[in-house]
């Protein structure tokens, strides 16, 4: 690529530190050595012996040997967040980000730390940014949290309920809320994440006229489509799509007869069917309702619901339902943490339970329980009580679980930035596991 092999010079806060292009080069064209490179990635000339930079030497050496070996050593007398902010300003966050841990894998995660929210009580939501950042929804305020988990100004939508909320990405979110009757208030809109200052809203529109409506359930699509469950005071009951880019609506589907596609609780988009998984659940419903649609073809290609179906002794109800697209079927779960799978391919859409996936035995304890599923890199992951459990491989065998005593049931959990967030139902408290790096011998 050209790279010259050229020593290069830097003095740094009054200390001299020196490299070579080469090494540099791994910084990446985005970072600021990147800048010292030509189109063909030749270092640049500036006519002088060394490079001046008025920042923290010991910190620069830190980040240099890291370009050199790709591994991350931190010192004891340099605080972590000191080297964070340096490699912000050098553009390196990610070469940090990337070495401090490891690739996500459900089962050699460890818990590194636990934040105790604002607020008392039950949480709506939590949501891992693509940064390694979250967000946890409470009542009418989103309390936002950077990769370094420190909190920035929260989002407060004014008495409004927050529904869902979800990151576009690192500097984006967007909220979905009830409309209060009668202010013409509510429906979606994207925040910054930084400041929480509002940037636009999302409006759905009915035979011309702008309508108030309440966006429920959240999901996003590669190619930068919004997806909410909407429900208004007119006709539109159904699901909005909007660009993410502009703001504009851009579809709408209607709900048909005895489907509340309205009252989704859960959206899920298929990148390999282009289709939209569309699940309401109990106890919203007293009945289940789970669709896929095909915006294409704008019509429900598949569905399934328990109307009819005869409840066992232990009330299989559905708490949560998720697409699994490899193996063509939708995974569900109970308050028992029994999975149950619906074969898409076979017209008779049964769940066939799976007690083998059963963790709790005897009778189910007091407190309140949330079934949460999520998928990630081929694992299952499934939430009930105060634990979260891996399944692994086509039969989903249970490989190992995740529980911290502290705090209480957790009511939600998501996983982005290689990091996986459990909120916990008891003062918010939610907990942060990483999949930690082998340490240096």
């Amino acid at each position: 690529m050209g790279i010259q092999k050229d020593r290069v010079k830097f003095n740094v806060g009054g200390r001299i530190l020196e490299t070579t292009a080469t090494t540099l080069a791994n910084a990446g064209r985005n970072s600021m050595f990147g800048a010292m490179f030509d189109e063909n990635w030749s270092l640049l000339s500036d006519n002088s012996n060394e490079y001046f930079i008025d920042r923290n030497p010991d910190c620069f050496a830190v980040l240099l040997d890291l370009l050199r070996t790709g591994e991350l050593y931190v010192p004891a007398n340099i605080p972590e967040k000191l080297l964070y902010r340096e490699a912000l300003f050098y553009g390196l966050l990610n070469h940090v980000r990337s070495a401090k841990r490891g690739q996500f894998d459900g089962n050699r995660l460890r818990l590194c730390g636990s934040v105790t929210g604002q607020a008392p009580g039950d949480g709506t939501a939590i949501r891992a940014g693509p940064d390694g950042g979250c967000c946890v929804a409470h009542g009418s305020i989103v309390h936002v949290y950077d990769w370094m988990l420190d909190e920035h100004p929260p989002i407060n939508l004014d008495y409004q309920r927050v529904n869902d909320v979800g990151w576009i990405d690192s500097e984006n979110i967007v909220l979905g809320a009830c409309e209060r009757l009668g202010r013409g208030d509510g429906g979606m809109g994207l925040f910054s994440s930084s400041t929480g200052e509002l940037r636009y809203k999302f409006q759905v529109s009915h035979e011309s006229q702008i309508k108030s409506y309440t966006a429920g359930a959240l999901s996003f699509s590669s190619d930068y489509k919004i997806f909410s469950s909407c429900k208004g005071r007119s006709n539109e009951y159904g699901i909005g799509v909007w660009d993410q880019v502009t703001g504009k609506q851009i579809d709408f589907y209607y709900e048909p007869l005895g489907w509340p596609l309205g009252d989704a609780d859960k959206l899920q988009w298929l990148q390999g069917s282009s289709c939209l998984l569309v699940a309401t659940l109990f106890p919203r419903k007293d009945n289940c309702y789970i669709s896929l649609l095909d915006f294409r073809q704008k019509q429900m290609v598949w569905s399934w619901s328990d109307i009819g179906a005869p409840l066992t002794i232990d009330e299989k109800r559905v708490r949560d339902a998720i697409a699994m697209e490899e193996s063509n079927s939708i995974c569900v779960v109970n308050e028992y943490e029994d999975l149950g799978f619906i074969d898409l391919r076979s017209t008779a859409t049964s769940i066939r339970w799976s007690s083998r996936s059963r963790l709790m035995k005897g009778k189910m304890p007091d407190e309140p329980c949330y079934p949460k599923l999520a998928l990630h890199e081929g694992q299952l992951f499934s939430s009930m009580n105060d634990s979260i459990s891996v399944f692994c491989g086509p039969d989903c065998v249970l490989t190992s679980r995740l529980r911290r005593s502290y705090g209480g049931s957790i009511c939600d959990f998501s996983i982005g930035g290689d990091r996986l967030f459990a909120l916990h139902s008891e003062e918010n408290v939610f907990d942060i596991w990483e999949t930690t790096s082998p340490p240096l011998l």
